[in-house]
């Protein structure tokens, strides 16, 4: 008779070193405005998928899109400063 065995040990064995490490968790976090405002940016073409945006939804996209090309234009920044220059 064989027996049936599960490998669930083997595959939670390495379950430690499958956590985000401390630099990849301060990634994200510097990351996170931008993330953020892309999401909102995608929340406000959502919303106009199904009707024709109006003024309102246009100036909503707008702003959302502005939030987004500050937030990337923040994020390069304090990669530039961090690595010694200026973007």
């Amino acid at each position: 008779m064989n027996h049936i065995v599960t490998v669930q040990d083997a595959v939670t064995a390495f379950a430690d070193f499958m956590e985000p490490t401390a630099a990849e968790l301060d990634a994200i976090e510097l990351e996170s405005p931008l993330i953020l405002a892309e999401v909102e940016l995608l929340h406000a073409q959502i919303i106009t998928l199904d009707r024709t945006p109006n003024e309102l939804d246009k100036r909503r996209i707008r702003r959302a899109r502005n939030r987004v090309l500050g937030a990337r234009r923040d994020l390069i920044n304090r990669a530039a400063d961090a690595a010694g220059g200026a973007a």
